[in-house]
């Protein structure tokens, strides 16, 4: 099966590549660097000859609110219009568990309307909607960073390692569309002032972590239930302790 990745030199996206190779498949890794971009419509029609599956996992470059908007909705238009001329027959794009949920978060916003367009498009599809990686949370710190002190609310969430994602995307990408959503999760709940604070100390960053309920993240304020998945989310067995130790 032909499966062509946006975004296929990312985190997720080389994993992905690995994962559907292993399997057999004619993985495709499309990004700017290869000549694709999704954004600028570059490339599109080349790479999706012949290709039964795509998955979107590609990400923007900025986090201003108005930039990643119109990523994620010129690149989404752009990649639907293509997959339809050349006969895709399942779209998948990766999103995040708690889209819906948290308004004041530019980023959030951003992937509602990318899913609005993917569930209004002509291609059948599968939203598969991620909490975050473990592998993110020095971004997160940086982002929450002030005189040196790194200051998060304490939202419950269940971060998950990216290599997880990556194998559950290339389960999902070989199954029939879905026609709506399905949630990934890591098997722990932990709040999201801990979690990073866990990752920073194993590492010997020396940055306190302080909970604080007026903090943002991603611009937003989330609750208690914001960032957790539903009953039928598919749980993930890495543990952020095994992740930490090379284990998972």
């Amino acid at each position: 099966m032909r499966i062509v990745v946006v975004g296929g030199t990312g985190l997720i996206g080389r994993q992905l590549v690995a994962f559907l190779s292993a399997a057999g498949h004619d993985a495709v890794a499309a990004s700017p660097g290869s000549g694709v971009d999704s954004f600028r419509g570059r490339g599109l029609d080349g790479v999706m000859r012949a290709a039964e599956v795509v998955v979107d996992v590609s990400k923007p470059h900025s986090y201003d609110p108005d930039e990643v908007l119109d990523f994620f909705t010129t690149s989404t238009r752009r990649l639907l219009e293509a997959e339809e001329r050349a006969g895709v027959r399942h779209h998948l794009t990766l999103s995040a568990v708690g889209t819906e949920r948290l308004p004041d978060s530019g980023f959030y916003r951003a992937k509602a309307a990318q899913e609005e367009l993917v569930g209004r498009g002509a291609i059948p599809f599968t939203l598969v909607r991620s909490t975050q990686f473990f592998e993110f949370a020095w971004a997160i710190a940086g982002s929450a960073t002030r005189e040196g002190t790194v200051r998060l609310p304490s939202a419950p969430m269940q971060p998950m390692a990216s290599r997880d994602v990556a194998g559950a995307l290339a389960s999902i990408a070989t199954q029939r569309p879905v026609l709506g959503f399905t949630e990934l999760a890591g098997p722990e709940v932990m709040g999201i002032d801990r979690f990073v604070r866990t990752v920073l100390r194993h590492f010997g960053d020396p940055r306190p972590v302080l909970a604080d309920a007026s903090a943002a993240y991603f611009g937003g304020h989330p609750g208690a239930e914001t960032l957790l998945p539903g009953a039928s989310a598919r749980l993930s067995a890495t543990t952020l302790a095994r992740w930490l130790t090379g284990e998972g």
